[in-house]
């Protein structure tokens, strides 16, 4: 069955920070820090949907989508990041994912989703290479739980954007500033996704996936110092994080640190352990350029010539087509099948006066966007899944709430959705569309 579902994140939609248990994350500690996001604004109440769920589903099932990806909070369940487990915050999933089955919708749960328990980052987050067997542990709580119910599973969401500007450019949770010393991070998400992937199996799950964000990379001319540049973000943003997992070994990395001496025996055994899915989350392409002296080996170039998102992100619907054959190129028979786990746009999303939105720059880009997919197929690429990125307008990192990626606008005082001209859109698409493309 090809999987049509939607997208969503714990920290941007739950809200009830501090409530039934949950402990502290790195983005309720990073978020309340003046000046790190637009606002100040934090995800302490986001759209409510610790309390809201219900209405959520209902408009999941009112949608027509066969499958959810959501994300379980890993302080919810282990307010410490380990020990005593927190009852109250894994009933909220096990109801969730009862409500989801008897609604028929496929629960898809992420079990990381950027928001590291506070006092794990205080150990030293990602650095620090004990919180991968934590990491480990925590998925095999979860999945006893609900692996009877939940047949895919999903580990860790986007580890390069983790990463990178969490931990080298201190744009996100936690706010570090390592540059390339934040590879370390990249090495122990990694190993935790592949420790994870043996509790999770011990537990009962029957699939298990990783979510990528990848991206083509076009070098800014064809000159040889621009194409270089172009080669070394490619291992950096996708090989980095998809050749351990298909290949069981590391891009060559000299350009950003002269050892890997945080890889130890055993790690690359340990994060190739076979996968059921590759999830992909997919945006637009990037631009690179030869650097100019600030201590990286490219420079951003930005990408011209089509119109762009809200964010200001480049709207490039073959750029998911070339995304996705280039995997099928590179990576041939080690491969597994593709789920499309993230793509949507932001846009301004006003309502009109009598409360409707029409947000048609988003209708244009999914449609376009499913196209280039379906392209992709008929070259011979095996993708099983497509989610839109997002259901709801929610908390969006360090943009606050002024960006807004929802099928279902949502007013952020009065916590009022309404279901934009995209969702009605989408309804109608997904009618005789849940067993094949």
């Amino acid at each position: 069955m090809f999987l049509w579902g939607t997208a969503t994140a714990a920290y941007q939609i739950e809200g009830a920070t501090g409530e039934d248990g949950r402990g502290a994350s790195v983005w309720d500690t990073f978020s309340h820090e003046p000046g790190r996001t637009k606002g100040g604004q934090t995800g302490d109440v986001a759209c409510d949907h610790y309390h809201r769920w219900p209405e959520d589903v209902a408009l999941m099932a009112g949608l027509g989508v066969n499958a959810y990806r959501f994300s379980i909070a890993w302080p919810r369940v282990l307010p410490q990041g380990s020990g005593q487990v927190n009852a109250p915050g894994l009933d909220f999933y096990d109801r969730l994912v009862d409500a989801l089955l008897a609604a028929g919708i496929q629960p898809v749960p992420t079990l990381f989703h950027w928001d590291l328990p506070q006092a794990l980052e205080e150990r030293g987050g990602w650095l620090d290479r004990d919180v991968c067997a934590l990491f480990a542990d925590y998925a095999a709580v979860v999945a006893g739980r609900l692996a009877d119910r939940v047949p895919l599973w999903i580990t860790l969401n986007e580890p390069f954007v983790h990463m990178a500007y969490g931990y080298a450019m201190g744009l996100h949770a936690p706010g570090r500033t390592l540059m390339t010393g934040a590879l370390p991070a990249a090495h122990h998400q990694l190993l935790a996704h592949g420790l994870a992937v043996q509790a999770l199996r011990s537990a009962g799950a029957r699939q298990v996936a990783l979510t990528n964000n990848c991206t083509p990379v076009w070098p800014a001319s064809r000159e040889e110092p621009d194409v270089r540049a172009a080669d070394a973000y490619d291992v950096l943003h996708n090989r980095l994080f998809n050749d351990p997992v298909l290949r069981g070994e590391y891009p060559d990395l000299s350009a950003y640190t002269p050892a890997l001496d945080f890889v130890r025996d055993g790690d690359l055994k340990t994060i190739a352990a076979p996968l059921d899915a590759l999830g992909v989350n997919y945006y637009n392409p990037t631009r690179i350029a030869a650097p100019t002296g600030d201590g990286l080996p490219f420079d951003d170039a930005g990408v011209t010539g089509f119109p762009t998102t809200a964010f200001g992100w480049p709207v490039v619907p073959d750029g998911l087509r070339e995304l996705l054959t280039g995997l099928k190129a590179r990576y041939g028979a080690a491969l597994p099948p593709i789920l499309i786990t993230e793509n949507g746009c932001s846009q301004e999303d006003v309502p009109a006066a009598d409360g409707t939105i029409d947000d048609a720059a988003r209708v244009d880009f999914l449609d376009r966007h499913i196209a280039a997919m379906r392209r992709a197929m008929a070259e011979g690429v095996d993708v099983r899944g497509y989610f839109v990125w997002s259901l709801l307008d929610n908390f969006e990192w360090a943009e606050g709430y002024d960006q807004r990626f929802g099928l279902v606008h949502v007013d952020f005082e009065t916590q009022r959705r309404t279901p934009k001209r995209s969702y009605h859109w989408f309804a109608e698409f997904l009618k005789g569309q849940n067993t094949d493309t």
